[in-house]
C-alpha cells in the first residue's frame, strides 16, 4: 500500500473517533511481531493536538481467534474501567470499510520500555506488583468469560523437535503430569508478561501493554512467563528477587510452578534465535541467542531439579 493511500486510511480512522479533526503524521512503531501497530498525531478542532495507537493484529492470531480484536478491545474496556494502568480503548471496527481486518484505536502512552534500569530492584518490585495486580482481578465480577482458557500449557507435539532446547525431554515431563490437580483458582493472565510490553515514564511502571494473548488460567503460567524473560534480560538474580516478591504479595499454592516453568521453556522452540533478533535493536548487545540458550539451560535445570523433590 502506498503511503498517500495508507494516510488516506488513517485519515478516516481520525474523522471516526474524532470528527473535524486533522491527522497531522502517522508512522510504525517497532518491537511488536503479532500486531502492525501505527501511531496517529492528529489535530483537534480546537487546535489541542492528541495521538492514538491504531493496532492490527496479524494473521497467526487471527487463525487462533477470529474475534481477537474484538475480544482485546472489550478486555481493554472492562479492565480500564477497573483501574489497571492499561491504554484506553477508544474505537473498534470490524466493518472492513477501511482496513479489510478489524483493528482498534488505543491511548498513546508517553513511556518506553526499561530495559537497562537504573535501579534494577525497583523495577522488579514494580514488575511483582502488577502483575500481582492482574491476577487478582475478579474476572467472575468483570466478565471475562469470552477469553480463552490456558490449557495444559504445552500443546500437541509438533513433529520436529527442537532438540537444541531439549524439546522432547520438557514434553516427556510435562504430558506424564498432566492432568494437574487444581492448586488455584483461575485468574486473568496476561499471557506476555515481559519488560517489552511495560511503559515506564520517570522510572514508574505507566501501562502494561499488548493484550492479545489474554486468557484465563493458573497465575502460575503468567509468572513462569515472566520469570524466563526476567532471567534473559536482567539475569538470575533479578528472576528470583522478582519471584520472591511476586509470592509476598500473593497466597497461592507454588507447588506446580515447575511445571509452569517447564512449559514456559518451551515457548522459545524452534524460535529462539527470532527471539534473540528482538533485543539488539532495543540496546542490548549484551543479549544473544547464546546468552539465552544459556539462560533457559538453567531455567530448565531449576525446573527439572524442583520437580525432582517433589
Amino acid at each position: 500500500m502506498s503511503e498517500a493511500k495508507s494516510a488516506e486510511k488513517f485519515a478516516k480512522i481520525v474523522q471516526r473517533i474524532a470528527p473535524q479533526s486533522r491527522l497531522l503524521r502517522a508512522w510504525s512503531l517497532k518491537g511488536g511481531i503479532s500486531a502492525q501497530v501505527t501511531a496517529l498525531e492528529f489535530q483537534h478542532p480546537d487546535g489541542q493536538p492528541q495521538k492514538v495507537i491504531v493496532r492490527r493484529h496479524g494473521d497467526r492470531d487471527r487463525q487462533h481467534n477470529q474475534r481477537i480484536a474484538a475480544d482485546e478491545f472489550k478486555l481493554l474496556q472492562l479492565l480500564h474501567a477497573a483501574g489497571l494502568p492499561i491504554p484506553t480503548p477508544y474505537f473498534f471496527d470490524q466493518s472492513g470499510e477501511i482496513f479489510p481486518t478489524p483493528y482498534v484505536v488505543i491511548e498513546y502512552i508517553e513511556g518506553d520500555p526499561e530495559f537497562s534500569p537504573p535501579n534494577l530492584a525497583d523495577l522488579t518490585a514494580q514488575l511483582a506488583i502488577h502483575l500481582a495486580k492482574i491476577h487478582q482481578v475478579d474476572f467472575a465480577q468483570l466478565d471475562l468469560s469470552f477469553l480463552p482458557q490456558r490449557g495444559n500449557g504445552f500443546g500437541e507435539r509438533p513433529a520436529n523437535l527442537d532438540q537444541s532446547l531439549e524439546e522432547a525431554q520438557i514434553r516427556d515431563a510435562v504430558e506424564s503430569i498432566w492432568p494437574l490437580a487444581q492448586q488455584n483458582r483461575s485468574g486473568l493472565l496476561h499471557g506476555d508478561f515481559w519488560p517489552g510490553n511495560i511503559l515506564w515514564k520517570e522510572r514508574q511502571l505507566v501501562a502494561v501493554i499488548d493484550w492479545e494473548d489474554a486468557k484465563l488460567g493458573d497465575p502460575l503460567a503468567d509468572l513462569a512467563n515472566s520469570r524466563l524473560d526476567i532471567l534473559w534480560i536482567f539475569g538470575l538474580d533479578a528472576m528470583h528477587n522478582f519471584t520472591q516478591q511476586y509470592q509476598s504479595l500473593t497466597t497461592l499454592d507454588y507447588t506446580n510452578l515447575p511445571y509452569w516453568d517447564l512449559c514456559a521453556a518451551l515457548r522459545p522452540a524452534s524460535q529462539i534465535a527470532e527471539w534473540a533478533a528482538v533485543y539488539p535493536p532495543l540496546g542490548r548487545q549484551d543479549i544473544t541467542e547464546k546468552t539465552m540458550r544459556e539462560g533457559h539451560r538453567l531455567f530448565v535445570a531449576q525446573a527439572f531439579e524442583q520437580l525432582a523433590k517433589q
